[in-house]
């Protein structure tokens, strides 16, 4: 968990939470959803303070802005959603229709149209905010580390080759676009497109493997 110094809060698995860390969950989740709900301009340090129960000079001791803040969700997110562990213990166990299936988080979601939105702002404050670009490029990096590693698992081509970093590029282009036309139209059945989508990446995938 990222704190203002951005260190984090490692705690042993069968530690009990401390009142430190269960207050910046609390203020993170609470902070979230008001930006899910009401978007990131519109919510300020003082409706998250009101939201959270917690005193607004506390929440600068631990974060020293709202983009600190909103660092730090993506951070978490980004590691619920990616699910490392569990890419790592597919490839290490060799089991290529488990690391296919991890891919899958790319093109198919059920994230509300609210959650598309958020992810939307935040793509769009990278082009207005030098630290929401960091952040964004540090994401970036971390994801494509994980889908470069599948990649090279399910195509057996260790060596990155062009064609595979096309297909990389290709799959994430996907996935930001899935993410804002959801947002954009979020009452239309995706279902269908995910499914060509996924065809289509398979197709490239075994093209690669050949």
């Amino acid at each position: 968990m990222a704190t203002r110094t951005g260190k984090k809060e490692e705690m042993a698995e069968d530690a009990e939470p401390t009142r430190a860390y269960l207050r910046r969950e609390h203020l993170l989740a609470t902070a979230r959803s008001l930006f899910v709900d009401q978007g990131f301009h519109q919510t300020g340090m003082a409706q998250i303070a009101a939201a959270s129960g917690i005193k607004v000079g506390q929440i600068y001791r631990d974060f020293s802005n709202k983009e600190d803040i909103i660092a730090a969700i993506c951070e978490r997110d980004v590691t619920a959603w990616l699910e490392e562990d569990r890419l790592r213990a597919a490839m290490e166990a060799k089991d290529l229709a488990a690391v296919r299936d991890w891919m899958d988080r790319f093109v198919f979601s059920d994230d509300s149209a609210e959650e598309c939105r958020l992810m939307s702002e935040i793509v769009a404050e990278a082009g207005r905010n030098q630290r929401i670009a960091d952040l964004n490029r540090c994401i970036d990096v971390r994801i494509r580390e994980s889908l470069s590693a599948a990649l090279a698992a399910v195509t057996s081509d260790r060596e990155c080759s062009e064609e595979q970093d096309a297909l990389m590029n290709f799959i994430l282009a996907l996935g930001i676009g899935i993410t804002m036309r959801r947002a954009l139209d979020p009452g239309r059945k995706y279902d269908p497109m995910f499914r060509y989508v996924s065809k289509i990446i398979d197709e490239r995938i075994s093209a690669l493997a050949e």
